[in-house]
């Protein structure tokens, strides 16, 4: 990757607040969550950047490399306050990223830190629809996080999710199975990324992020799964290899109204340690 990335992740300062709503389905909490905690994972989606983070001056990650998701933690309410630098640099060197963030009680999200299609680094909070799904089913969503453009995503050759812009995502209810997954530019057969078996287990929610740049030639695809969502079957599935994908438009239209209860302010986030509450 070239040198026009690093520290560049968060230029501005200020503070970083993930607002989330808690009231449709699609924001259900995993069933471990109390009502006071919140379930949050940071997916490192920016090349050439290898970071560590620290919170409240204690390092939490280190040598955080591009392409990796973190395990859902189950965090407090509150204001976590966040420092991430390049890494080796912390803590005494200046950080690459100074920021607070707001984390509400009950809410399931991952805090994206990703290029945009142009190629600059940015964040996206998008919140993850742990609803159940039906019987024999499984969740996919696909999350377009790459300086690359519209593109169109397939299974097994066929178009799933048209025109997909960065940073929007697309969700549909599917058929446990196997898929062989692409993505190709819109409208078009040329591949940009793949393709990549996806076994889509039931009762599952698999989150596939498109991330990497396509001028850099290191696009990529990464694969956050969730689990506990299987309803008890009534009836008979007529099973299948995951390749007839049928869209719930009523969950896909519950987890857009999600995501567009999410506001983020500035540019950057990492969120793993509660700090304590900050009060006048």
């Amino acid at each position: 990757m070239t040198s026009r990335l690093p520290l560049a992740i968060a230029a501005t300062a200020g503070t970083c607040a993930l607002a989330l709503g808690v009231t449709a389905p699609a924001l259900a909490a995993d069933a471990a969550n109390t009502d006071d905690k919140a379930m949050v994972s940071v997916f490192h989606g920016v090349p050439g950047l290898t970071v560590d983070v620290y919170a409240n001056g204690d390092e939490l990650l280190n040598d955080f490399e591009p392409g990796t998701v973190t395990t859902p933690q189950p965090l407090d309410a509150g204001t976590y306050d966040i420092q991430v630098f390049e890494a080796g640099q912390g803590p005494d060197g200046t950080p690459a990223i100074e920021k607070k963030i707001e984390v509400p009680a009950g809410a399931n999200a991952t805090v994206a830190a990703h290029l945009s299609a142009d190629g600059q680094p940015q964040l996206t909070a998008f919140v993850n629809d742990v609803s159940n799904v039906a019987a024999g089913e499984a969740r996919l969503t696909v999350r377009h996080v790459a300086a690359a453009p519209t593109v169109d995503v397939r299974a097994d050759g066929q178009p799933v999710f048209k025109d997909l812009a960065n940073p929007k995502e697309a969700t549909a209810d599917v058929d446990a199975g196997t898929i062989s997954a692409d993505v190709v530019l819109a409208g078009t057969d040329t591949v940009a990324i793949g393709p990549a078996d996806l076994n889509l287990k039931e009762g599952t929610s698999n989150v596939v992020y498109a991330w990497g740049s396509a001028d850099d030639k290191n696009l990529a695809l990464k694969t956050q799964t969730f689990t506990g969502m299987a309803s008890a079957p009534n009836a008979v599935h007529a099973g299948g290899n995951g390749a007839a994908l049928a869209v719930n438009s009523s969950s896909q239209w519950l987890a857009w109204a999600a995501v567009g209860a999410v506001s983020v302010t500035a540019a950057g986030v990492f969120a793993v340690r509660r700090v304590a509450d900050r009060r006048d």
